[in-house]
């Protein structure tokens, strides 16, 4: 009963902090949305400011709000019980999806840059930012290769599987970080009367915005830190691989537990065994003595 109500009390501070977080994200993508359209004449695709305005607002959506979200499904404790396979397409569409979002708002600067004969690259927000981009892009595809294909090998996606949770909660934290610095950079650019230092609201505002997606940040990696919500380990449970695919288990610790059953199965099956071939040899022995 105790062991029980502990669980329950679990559950319900991961579920507040899924609700905070899941809030949180969401009035930033709000936010966004409001500062661009009462405050930078709206969204375009015509080479002017409101085409540069996308890039704030597919950041904020695709790589901060929906990265945070595909970093923690696994943790959602209601998927446990679908298909591994499922919830690492999952995983690895919302990253598509916000990769997607990243390059069309990047497209969006370098087009709005051109058109207006702006210098390209020559910022720390854009240093930081194309690395950050290039790293993701190489997160995902290692993810694909290596825990998506059917190539790789249980120890290739053992050894790999820290580097990759480290490496995605470390490009994360960096994107808010870059997020931040460009919010920063365009106040200083934009607001001439009164300027950044004046405090108008527009600074207020976009300042409150950047708090919001330090929380949301900060909730992301804190979920997604705590060992005892992890999903659990698939005890005598095959994970479906792709077509032409062999039955696996992505985790080490999968793989020894079924070696482990394995090895005592088979030593039972061989228990068993010489138990039945005694009871032959002691039957014929009985028969040959009356």
């Amino acid at each position: 009963a105790v062991h029980g109500a502990r669980k329950m009390e679990e559950y319900g501070r991961f579920l507040a902090l899924l609700v905070s977080a899941l809030l949180v994200g969401f009035v930033s993508v709000i936010f966004s949305l409001f500062w661009v359209f009462h405050y930078r004449e709206g969204l375009s695709w015509d080479g002017t400011a409101r085409e540069f305005n996308w890039h704030p607002v597919l950041i904020i959506t695709g790589f901060v709000f929906i990265q945070g979200i595909a970093i923690i499904v696994y943790r959602l404790p209601w998927t446990w019980k679908c298909s591994k396979l499922l919830m690492k397409f999952i995983h690895a569409g919302l990253n598509t999806i916000a990769m997607i979002l990243a390059v069309v708002s990047m497209v969006a600067v370098f087009d709005f840059h051109n058109t207006r004969g702006i210098p390209n690259m020559y910022s720390l927000h854009s240093w930081i930012g194309l690395t950050a981009v290039i790293f993701y892009s190489l997160q995902l595809f290692l993810g694909f290769a290596v825990f998506l294909l059917p190539f790789a090998p249980v120890s290739l996606r053992a050894a790999f599987m820290p580097i990759h949770v480290y490496a995605g909660l470390t490009i994360f934290a960096t994107v808010i970080a870059t997020a931040l610095m460009g919010f920063t950079e365009k106040l200083i650019f934009s607001l001439k009367n009164p300027s950044y230092s004046g405090s108008p609201p527009e600074a207020t505002f976009v300042n409150s915005l950047s708090l919001l997606l330090v929380i949301f940040g900060a909730l992301i990696v804190w979920m997604a830190s705590r060992t005892h919500w992890k999903r659990p380990q698939e005890e005598n449970a095959k994970v479906l691989l792709p077509i032409g695919g062999t039955s696996e288990g992505t985790e080490a610790e999968s793989t020894m537990t079924d070696g482990c059953n394995a090895n005592k199965s088979e030593l039972r099956i061989n228990s068993e065994a010489a138990r039945k071939q005694n009871l032959k040899l002691d039957e014929a022995g009985q028969r040959s003595t009356m």
